[in-house]
């Protein structure tokens, strides 16, 4: 089980393949990356803030979670911080399972939380200016079926 919260980018095949060659047992690997949107195709940037140490400790309790409910073999979260622009990876979730039912159900909850719950306050730089992301009722509500 591994979380990396970085500023560099990370090797999205790279990483893959990693965490794939490395299982063992599993039946299943699921991986998912997210990339910065631009809407409205006016963001020049995004700035992702958290504080160190807490934010890793929030990640692996949620995916301790996640652990045990579906038991994982397996997995990893990596998410950047810092200034991003555009289309550039700003997270990846994999999970290793032994059958892909429970690989594809956390990798799922691992992407509602870090969506909605995870400690990153995000700011989207435009052409007309600044401003904080807000919290979007469907990320919320994606949280119930869990």
């Amino acid at each position: 089980m591994r979380v990396s919260v970085q500023t560099d980018p990370f090797d999205l095949g790279a990483e893959s393949n990693a965490f794939a060659a490395a299982q063992t047992t599993a039946g299943a690997v699921v991986t998912f990356t997210g990339l910065v949107r631009d809407n409205g195709g006016t963001l020049a940037a995004m700035e992702i803030e958290h504080y160190p140490g807490m934010t890793e400790r929030a990640i692996r309790a949620i995916m301790d979670q996640a652990v045990g409910r579906w038991s994982l073999e397996d997995a990893l979260v990596i998410h950047r911080h810092g200034r991003l622009t555009a289309q550039e990876p700003i997270m990846m979730v994999a999970t290793a399972a032994r059958h892909r039912a429970d690989a594809f159900a956390a990798a799922e909850f691992l992407m509602d939380y870090l969506k909605s719950r995870a400690p990153f306050w995000k700011k989207e730089i435009g052409t007309d200016g600044a401003e904080w992301v807000a919290a979007k009722a469907e990320d919320e509500a994606a949280l119930t079926r869990w």
